[in-house]
């Protein structure tokens, strides 16, 4: 009996349990190391719309830029290629038709009968110059006493109807109807003059009449020489003259009475 017990004894004594445990305890630690790791690495991965800081993304991409060095940019080359081109731009006026260098050269041609015209500067359809003569006549008009800027436009307009269709007529080239109301609005500036001297005295007399006709003969010769150097109708001066004269007639009228 005493060498079972000893033997039993000797056998519940082993390591067994103490391997146990240790495996136990080494189970664990692996387990707690995985769970670290797998910790670690759901930290160190980057979730979608999260922060990552600089140092990360410079630990797994290698910069390749340089500092201050610009890099091509096509859409950039375009903005600036545009901003040169807009330097190269003509001014405001320029484009709107509106050139006072012309203008002037215009108003002297018509003021002196005998210049000859440049046929270049005269086929414009500027009407700068025509809407603010038109405004003047209607001033000088109403400073009269006579308010007449409805005759006035609409005498323009149909004139200027009969003078184009004439004019379409007679040459080879033909005219716009933009630069027959410009020419014939040019013209319209002796007319000014007639009408601010109704303001200072009466035109219905011998001096009015004759001052009246020099009028009418100022402008439909200067209409006249403008069309003449502007569509190459050498010869038919006096053929374009008349129907002009008919037209400045009526503001004539329209001034004296």
């Amino acid at each position: 009996m005493s060498n079972f017990e000893q033997s039993e004894s000797d056998f519940y004594q082993s390591n067994y349990a103490t391997d146990i445990q240790d495996q136990g305890y080494s189970d664990s630690g692996a387990h707690e190391n995985y769970n670290g790791s797998q910790k670690c690495q759901a930290q160190e991965s980057p979730q979608p719309g999260a922060f990552v800081p600089l140092e990360m993304l410079s630990s797994s991409q290698s910069y390749i830029g340089q500092i201050l060095q610009p890099t091509y940019n096509p859409e950039f080359l375009s903005h600036s290629s545009y901003a040169d081109s807009f330097d190269e731009e003509p001014p405001l006026l320029e484009e709107l038709g509106i050139n006072f260098d012309h203008i002037w050269q215009k108003t002297l041609t018509v003021l002196n009968p005998i210049k000859p015209a440049d046929g270049s500067i005269m086929n414009e359809t500027d009407l700068t110059g025509p809407m603010v003569f038109c405004l003047a006549l209607g001033a000088t008009l109403l400073l009269a006493g006579k308010v007449h800027f409805g005759y006035v436009y609409g005498i323009s307009a149909v004139g200027c109807l009969g003078i184009h269709a004439l004019l379409n007529l007679m040459s080879i080239a033909g005219v716009s109807y933009g630069c027959v109301a410009s020419v014939l609005g040019y013209c319209l500036l002796p007319m000014v003059v007639l009408s601010s001297c109704a303001v200072f005295f009466s035109l219905q007399g011998i001096l009015g009449t004759l001052l009246a006709l020099i009028i009418i003969g100022w402008c439909s010769l200067s209409a006249s020489k403008i069309f003449i150097s502007a569509l190459a109708m050498e010869g038919q001066q006096l053929l374009v003259a008349y129907p002009c004269a008919l037209l400045y007639g009526l503001f004539a009228l329209l001034t004296v009475f």
